[in-house]
C-alpha cells in the first residue's frame, strides 16, 4: 500500500487555517484600534487600500 502525504500549507486545511489566522488576527487589530497587517487583509480578499480609508465614528 502507499501513503501519499499531501502537504497541509497547499491544501484546502492548510488554506481554511490561513484564513482562520489572518481573520483572528485582523479582528484583533481593529479592536485595539491599529490597522491590520496587509497580508491578513489579502488574505481575506480585502483591499487593504479601501480599509485604510474607513473613518471612524
Amino acid at each position: 500500500m502507499t501513503n501519499r502525504q499531501v502537504p497541509v500549507r497547499g491544501g484546502f486545511l492548510g488554506r481554511a487555517i490561513a484564513v482562520f489566522g489572518a481573520a483572528s488576527s485582523a479582528a484583533a487589530a481593529v479592536q485595539t484600534y491599529r490597522a491590520p497587517n496587509r497580508r491578513d487583509l489579502e488574505t481575506l480578499g480585502i483591499d487593504a487600500g479601501g480599509f485604510s480609508r474607513i473613518k471612524q465614528r
